[in-house]
């Protein structure tokens, strides 16, 4: 079988058609009714992928995904519906990959998979070591035969969207770049996600940081601009 997707959703009616759609593909779904369900499952057999119900009954999506973080860094696609807008940012913000809206199409929830799948793969470490795969940068140093990022000596834990946006940010301190830049840099050229989606990953990374060094102030924000990583 494929890459494993782990499909977690209270809705039966999800859970059968989309895991049909992923099988269709090449995929090997796990489907879950709930958030704890889910978790004991995942942690006996971790998925490649999770597509996450926000809204679920006992353990909600943000719970599960607040579970999950404490010792996975595994992609998280949330499914929200059209009145989840803060909860899609506060998803983000708690280490969510991408967002999905629901009613959604299959076909770009499989688009939003393979996606999320093809940035993993990058940061993954390959089969000889590439030596020139680690940026350091004062600091900061970003290993992308680990996927390792460490500041001052200490780990920052990053998702791949987190780890594909510092490193974009960092290549090339003191230059400028527009969230459409980290756009594609994150997501891709064929993956449209809205300004909202980049501020969000922006401020977890702050975030991770500032938890390791209150001072780190090295991603700055161009107001109307982007963001830059500050010169030495």
């Amino acid at each position: 079988m494929g890459q494993v997707i782990a499909l977690v959703d209270d809705d039966r009616n999800i859970l059968t058609s989309v895991s049909m759609a992923l099988e269709a593909e090449g995929f090997e779904v796990r489907t879950y009714a709930d958030g704890d369900e889910a978790l004991r499952g995942m942690s006996q057999r971790p998925p490649d992928v999770v597509v996450l119900d926000i809204k679920m009954p006992r353990l909600d999506g943000m719970e599960t995904l607040a579970r999950l973080r404490q010792n996975s860094a595994v992609p998280v696609i949330f499914l929200t519906s059209k009145e989840d807008e803060v909860d899609e940012l506060l998803g983000l913000r708690m280490g969510a990959d991408d967002y999905i809206r629901k009613p959604f199409s299959q076909r770009l929830l499989i688009e939003r998979i393979r996606a999320v799948l093809r940035r993993t793969q990058a940061t993954e470490q390959p089969a000889t070591v590439d030596p020139n795969a680690i940026l350091q940068r004062g600091d900061l140093v970003l290993d992308e035969n680990r996927h390792a990022c460490t500041w001052r000596g200490l780990t920052i834990e990053l998702t791949v969207t987190e780890f594909l946006l510092v490193k974009a940010l960092a290549v090339r301190p003191g230059h400028v770049k527009s969230r459409d830049v980290l756009m594609d840099a994150a997501y891709g050229e064929h993956i449209y996600v809205d300004d909202r989606t980049i501020d969000s990953h922006i401020k977890r990374i702050r975030k991770k940081f500032k938890s390791a060094d209150p001072e780190f102030s090295q991603i700055e924000t161009l107001y109307g601009v982007g963001y830059r990583y500050k010169e030495a």
